[in-house]
């Protein structure tokens, strides 16, 4: 690995990454919200976000597909268009689902920015986007996905960009009713082709060899997602690079 490229990962090990902002959903600071990730760079944290396409093809900064759990509304991200999501407010707060753009804005480069692409649409549109949207920001940043798809997508056309390939245990936490897909995304063979700068991994399973192997193989970093209590984030911290985390204020 490069030292330029080194130096941008170092950024994210040297702060905890704060998942979805420094959010609270019972509060006026609701998850992937302006206000939230503004809290975030207030306390020094870097932030995780996660982004997708609405039917106007803009990028917006959400994690469920649906409205339902974070809106109360049973639409689809993918159904409206940005104006019509606008509406809607988030956990009964006055923050709405902001574009990415505007999000960019308001973080403007003060901390490390982790981007997860989400692709149940076409990837590839998602990836041109979100890239696209990036082009123009100066502030340090990653984009990781849980589809090595996108991540081939980035490293063929957009090389520069520091990836991350997210991935879990699926033969515990299933992803498909195949046996032989649960067991390539949980041990990441398309890392072979792919070569992320780092793994994001679910934080419980720490211990799984296919970690050390790549880690070993590519000398890429490893990150844990998302660490949810104090006792969690020491724990990882033995394993792991870069620390998500959310639901506490680390010490």
């Amino acid at each position: 690995m490069s030292k330029e490229r080194q130096t941008v990962l170092d950024c994210f090990k040297t702060r905890y990454i704060a998942h979805r902002g420094l959010f609270n959903n019972e509060k006026d600071a609701p998850e992937n919200t302006i206000l939230a990730f503004m809290r975030a760079v207030e306390a020094g944290y870097g932030i995780e976000l996660d982004v997708q396409i609405c039917k106007d093809k803009q990028i917006v900064v959400a994690h469920d597909y649906s409205l339902k759990r974070i809106c109360g509304v049973d639409k689809e991200i993918k159904d409206l268009t940005y104006q019509e999501l606008s509406q809607y407010k988030i956990f009964n707060s006055n923050e709405k689902i902001p574009l990415l753009s505007e999000t960019l804005s308001a973080i403007n480069g003060k901390v490390p920015l982790i981007v997860e692409i989400k692709t149940e649409l076409n990837y590839e549109e998602v990836c041109v986007l979100t890239a696209e949207a990036l082009s123009t920001y100066s502030g340090v940043y990653s984009i990781q996905s849980f589809s090595p798809l996108a991540v081939g997508w980035l490293k063929r056309n957009h090389p520069e960009i520091i990836r991350g390939q997210l991935a879990d245990n699926f033969m515990v936490n299933k992803y498909s009713n195949s046996s032989i897909e649960n067991w390539m995304l949980t041990n990441m063979i398309y890392n072979v082709k792919n070569k992320p700068d780092y793994i994001a991994y679910n934080h419980e399973f720490g211990d799984k060899k296919c970690l050390w192997f790549w880690k070993k193989i590519l000398g890429c970093s490893l990150c844990a997602w998302t660490v949810t209590s104090q006792a969690e984030l020491d724990r990882a911290a033995k394993i792991f690079d870069i620390l998500i985390f959310d639901s506490f204020i680390p010490n």
